[in-house]
Order: structure tokens, then sequence, then C-alpha cells
């Protein structure tokens, strides 16, 4: 599911963001959206995307751990993010980065995203 939010980001794929956090909350420096039309809208308006609308994006996702509370079935995760700006023909760049605190929740078999706390910690200049 952490990974699948690189690629579903970075592949503009509104609906698929939409779907992981349909039960969730989302927050990135103080911008917050909760469920499913909220992240889409929000997803809209924040990925950056290249002069003719194509992503222009790449995350790479690192130093991920997750803690398994089977029992309860909650999860927690903790990573680093850095985010890419990478259009074609320029070489690829890092361009913010951050890390995220996540939680999921076990239902019914399957594991759900509850929240995702996304915080910026070094941004380029330009």
């Amino acid at each position: 599911m952490i990974s699948a939010y690189a690629f579903c980001n970075d592949d503009l794929d509104l609906g698929g963001l939409g779907d992981l956090f349909a039960e969730a909350v989302f927050t990135l420096d103080g911008a917050r959206a909760t469920g499913r039309s909220e992240v889409e809208a929000l997803a809209g308006v924040m990925i950056p995307k290249g002069e003719d609308g194509s992503a222009a994006t790449s995350h790479e996702i690192t130093n991920l751990i997750v803690e398994v509370d089977e029992e309860a079935g909650t999860a927690m995760a903790r990573s680093y993010w850095t985010l890419y700006h990478s259009v074609s023909g320029t070489p690829r760049l890092a361009i913010l980065a951050g890390r995220y605190a996540d939680s999921f929740e076990r239902r019914t078999g399957k594991w759900l995203f509850t929240r995702r706390d996304a915080t910026s910690r070094w941004k380029a200049q330009t």
C-alpha cells in the first residue's frame, strides 16, 4: 500500500489514490483531506504536472519501518520520502523530501489506510 501510493501519485491515478484513502485521513503540511473525494481533489491540485499535463514526478520511499499488531488488526509505519521532478529530456531533480507516518487497520481480512501524515523536511531552492 505504501508503494501503491507512490505509483498512483506518479501515474496521476487520482482514482487509485481515492481508493487507497477511501476511509482515511490524509495530511500534508497542514492540508487535510478525508475520504475518497477529498483525497482525489487535493491530489488533483497538489501533484506537479508537466507542460503537457502528464506526470512529472517520481517518488522514492526509504527507511521503511512497519509495526504490526496482528491481534488488534492494526499497523503503523514510518518512512522517508523524496519527490523528484522528472520531465522527459531533463535530469531527474529532487524537489521535496520528508517523512510519512501511516496507520492501517485490517477490516474483513483486508488492510486499509486509516491515516497518512506527510510532512516536508526539505524543499529545493528555486
